[in-house]
């Protein structure tokens, strides 16, 4: 057993306690004032012994109980002291405040019976209705300290229970804050690399082969492009940016495109891709007039968009096939374009436009494929198209 500094309180409960005890021991109050089992300074031995004992309340007080309780028992063959009895109830408060989880829940369910066993034997053996008394002194001196420690402490422990759950609901918090920028901050990337990228991707493309073939023709016509690409990616740049500063409701709803949009794609694709001998086509095999969730519409959109991205810059000359359909609750989105050496110019790659691809379809719970067959690269998404994938 070790023993620590004393707690400040506990030191003036002691040294308050033990002066009340002997001052009443010199004016000559005991409590016991009929017993003459010892000569009357044997009662302060009881005191000194409780007044030490109140020391170590909080860090010993199972073994302060038991050593008190002996302490207070030999008092009770002296003539008494009152300040003896007053520590003995703070040692069984302190038992029950500070001691172990079962010696808490021990306490007050032993010391009442004892108080009930006392009672019942004081009126039984004395027959007088002042026995009741003793009972009364018992629960005073042990129960009443047991029962208020037990309330203190279950007090104790919901306050504490309470503040470790708000501390894991902040911590919660904390973590979903996290994870909604991380996820939002994704979003944002994936939208501004599929909203700019095609039009980079064009501008560096057409000013490569300006540079590249000495032609007063091509560079008027790579120039054009040049410029429209330039305009319509400052046009969604401010878009986006727009976007960030003020997300409202309708401005949301207008941002967001959809497959309506294809035709207009394509023909821009068909623009771009001048220079790289590529040509587009489009089969949509979707039911006329169908409506499909928001997030679905975006997710088709954004895939085709930069799968005809990817063909600009990396396919060898040829036709570019897009195909949309939709058929047991599922759309497909297919794009297939030549592969193979490229003798042109093109524009280098960093690979997050799949990165991005594969993110929108997974999120919305479909399934993505990107690789090479033969001599054809194909990109193939397959997303949910039922209502449900709007959770997404």
């Amino acid at each position: 057993m070790t023993f620590s500094r004393p707690h400040r309180h506990d030191v003036i409960i002691s040294a308050a306690t033990l002066a009340l005890g002997l001052l009443l021991w010199v004016f000559g109050v005991h409590s016991n004032g009929g017993r003459q089992f010892f000569p009357a300074w044997a009662a302060l031995v009881p005191l000194l012994v409780l007044a030490a004992l109140e020391l170590t309340r909080r860090t010993h007080p199972n073994v302060n109980l038991a050593v008190g309780t002996l302490a207070v028992v030999a008092d009770q063959f002296t003539v008494g002291n009152l300040g003896s009895v007053l520590m003995f109830t703070d040692l069984m408060y302190a038992a029950v405040v500070y001691g172990p989880p079962a010696m808490a829940r021990r306490l007050p369910v032993t010391t009442g019976l004892i108080t009930v066993g006392v009672t019942v034997t004081a009126v039984a053996w004395l027959r007088t209705p002042q026995s009741v008394l003793i009972g009364v002194i018992t629960g005073i001196v042990s129960f009443g300290p047991a029962l208020t420690g037990a309330t203190v402490r279950n007090q104790r422990e919901a306050a504490e229970a309470a503040r470790l759950r708000a501390e894991q609901t902040a911590l919660l918090a904390e973590m979903d804050r996290a994870q909604a920028v991380v996820a939002e901050r994704a979003r944002m990337a994936r939208e501004l690399h599929d909203m700019v990228a095609n039009h980079l991707s064009a501008i560096a493309i057409h000013s490569t082969a300006a540079l590249s073939i000495d032609s007063a023709r091509t560079s008027r016509e790579a120039l054009g492009v040049i410029r429209e690409n330039s305009v319509q990616g400052l046009a969604e740049m401010r878009r986006l940016i727009g976007l960030l500063r003020d997300a409202g409701a309708e401005q949301e709803a207008v941002a967001v495109p959809s497959l309506d949009g294809l035709d207009s794609l394509l023909a821009q694709a068909r623009t771009n891709g001048s220079a790289s001998g590529l040509e587009f086509v489009l089969h949509d095999g979707r039911p006329p007039g169908e409506v499909l969730p928001a997030p679905v519409e975006l997710a088709a959109y954004r895939i085709v968009q930069e799968s005809l991205t990817n063909a600009i810059k990396h396919a060898v000359p040829g036709t570019v096939t897009v195909r949309v359909g939709r058929s047991d609750g599922l759309l497909t989105v297919d794009v297939d374009s030549p592969y193979g050496e490229r003798p042109g110019p093109r524009a280098p790659g960093s690979g997050s436009g799949l990165v991005g691809m594969r993110e929108r379809t997974e999120l919305l719970g479909g399934e993505f494929r990107a690789a090479a067959e033969g001599a054809t690269w194909r990109v193939r998404a397959v997303l949910p198209a039922e209502e449900k994938a709007g959770r997404a």
